[in-house]
């Protein structure tokens, strides 16, 4: 159930049918190398989303792009928000989904360069009181959703062959595949290397590694492939979503640390 499809008049009723859950998808609109369009992670979280709410019905809040990603201000196109306003609107969105009805907000996010700012955003969420829960979830896929899938994908890809993959199932229209590099492009450049190797880095990292927004190698990519991660990545989903309407702790605790705090 999307949010924006109801009629006002059918609302209540997609809140009753999804426990009180909304997923929210985080995405960003920036380069991914030469063949992905710009939307990539947003096509990716919008997938996800669906999937897992045909299997656990939840209702879906509209994509919401305005997330980090400062680190590609220099590539044509990008959309990069000032973070205190990135917050600000994120925590705005949370209270009016809940003032909706939708007390179980799940962060679905697509976009590695989110991973700091939902660590922030959910602190954030012990500043003060609140009747509503903020839940991030990475459930991980298991040999049940597809045994050939599991283990299949390297970390750290961008525009790399999984999320190639993912976009040619979802959209193939909008892959241009034939201006997939095969010169290395995608490798990481090092150099930062001498701080790395110390365990040291700095907010400049990715574009000392990957300048063209380019990670990993996307000519193994495949529409097949692609259908089959989102699949079980949609299955995934949905049981972290049974288990989020089945929580009634977090909530409780939420309130007893509040009331613990005013003392």
């Amino acid at each position: 159930m999307r949010w924006e499809e109801l009629t006002s008049d059918d609302f209540p009723q997609a809140v009753a049918a999804s426990q009180g859950v909304c997923l929210l998808p985080l995405s960003v609109v920036e380069r991914h190398a030469h063949h992905l369009p710009m939307a990539t992670d947003t096509y990716i979280a919008r997938d996800l989303c669906r999937r897992a709410a045909e299997i656990e019905p939840a209702l879906i809040f509209p994509d919401f792009i305005f997330t980090q990603i400062l680190e590609a201000q220099h590539c044509a196109g990008t959309i990069a928000l000032d973070p205190d306003l990135i917050l600000s609107l994120l925590d705005n969105v949370c209270r009016e989904i809940a003032r909706n009805g939708l007390r179980k907000i799940v962060l679905v996010n697509a976009h590695g360069g989110n991973h700091g700012l939902i660590g922030l955003f959910l602190q954030k969420q012990l500043a003060s009181p609140r009747d509503y829960v903020v839940y991030v979830t990475y459930p991980p896929v298991i040999a049940a959703d597809d045994p050939a899938e599991v283990g299949d994908w390297s970390a750290g890809d961008h525009a790399g062959a999984q999320e190639t993959a993912a976009v040619m199932a979802i959209r193939p229209d909008l892959v241009h595949f034939d201006r997939v590099r095969a010169d290395g492009e995608g490798d990481a450049r090092g150099r930062l290397k001498a701080l790395t190797d110390l365990g040291t880095t700095t907010g400049i990292w990715w574009y000392a590694d990957h300048p063209t927004h380019y990670a990993g190698d996307a000519s193994p990519a495949t529409a097949e492939k692609g259908e089959r991660w989102l699949a079980a990545r949609g299955k995934a989903l949905a049981r972290a979503i049974r288990a989020i309407k089945a929580d009634d702790e977090t909530l409780r605790l939420q309130q007893a640390f509040f009331a613990a705090a005013q003392h």
